[in-house]
């Protein structure tokens, strides 16, 4: 009776020791006597040692940086980029059995994968496009761990530094392309400008009386000031002039 007793006791504490919880986010792959016997949901479950042994996988995605390293750009630029790499496993039994350590077999292949994609494109394609870079790269990582099980997200590049003279070529590059915008539009309104004033003086010599008025209005303005400025037409020059050359004429025929 007593053995029974301890027999009971012993089944209660194994049967107790067997129990595993998993949470929502995690898979278990179980394995019987060392061969893969499937894949345990989250929940309450019985793993029953040591004829079975269970792997915990979390689904959750995983945020990894990938270090910076130096890449030569296309036009022989040498940059050093760091970027960012999300995934998450999704096919537990995959990732358990067909990849020792799936973290870093990922973190090996974005350095390579980044160098190389990088490194087929010009300085400016890469600050000018790096959307379409960061989803090349996506695709090419995503390639290479599918057989693992895990499906590569989103990848970032979140870095690039430039080299200092690069730097500063580019910031004369910048003032120079500012200054030109600048000159261009003082070229545009000088353009305008001109193109207004041949109108006015059109309309002007159409109309001899409205440059008597501007000459008024021109004096009056000037008068505003309390100034000892002597103005003289131009109406007032003409007839000067003509009036001498009257006077040479009678002077000769005399």
């Amino acid at each position: 009776m007593y053995g029974l007793s301890v027999l009971v006791l012993i089944v209660i504490l194994y049967a107790l020791g067997s129990i595993r919880v998993l949470r929502q986010y995690e898979r278990g792959v179980v394995f019987l006597l060392g061969k893969f016997a499937g894949v345990r949901g989250a929940g309450l479950t019985l793993i029953f040692f040591p004829f079975q042994q269970m792997v915990r996988v979390s689904l959750r995605t995983v945020t990894m940086q990938i270090p910076s390293q130096k890449i030569i750009t296309k036009d022989n630029v040498s940059i050093d980029i760091a970027a960012v790499a999300y995934y998450h496993i999704s096919d537990p039994e995959k990732a358990v059995i067909a990849i020792e350590n799936v973290f870093n077999a990922i973190n090996q292949i974005s350095q390579t994968t980044v160098r190389n994609v990088v490194g087929r494109f010009s300085l400016d394609q890469l600050l000018s496009d790096t959307a379409s870079i960061n989803e090349q790269i996506k695709d090419v990582i995503d390639g290479h761990t599918e057989p693992w099980g895990t499906q590569v997200t989103a990848v970032e590049i979140k870095d690039i530094i430039l080299p200092e003279n690069m730097q500063r070529a580019m910031a004369k590059e910048a003032e120079a392309e500012r200054e030109r915008r600048a000159k261009i539009v003082a070229a545009e309104g000088e353009y305008q400008a001109a193109v207004r004033l041949g109108q006015a003086a059109d309309i002007i010599a159409q109309h001899p009386v409205a440059l008597q008025l501007r000459t008024l209005q021109t004096m009056a303005e000037i008068a505003t000031e309390k100034n000892s400025t002597i103005i003289f037409p131009a109406q007032f020059m003409t007839t000067v002039q003509e009036a001498i050359a009257t006077l040479s004429r009678d002077s000769s025929t005399k």
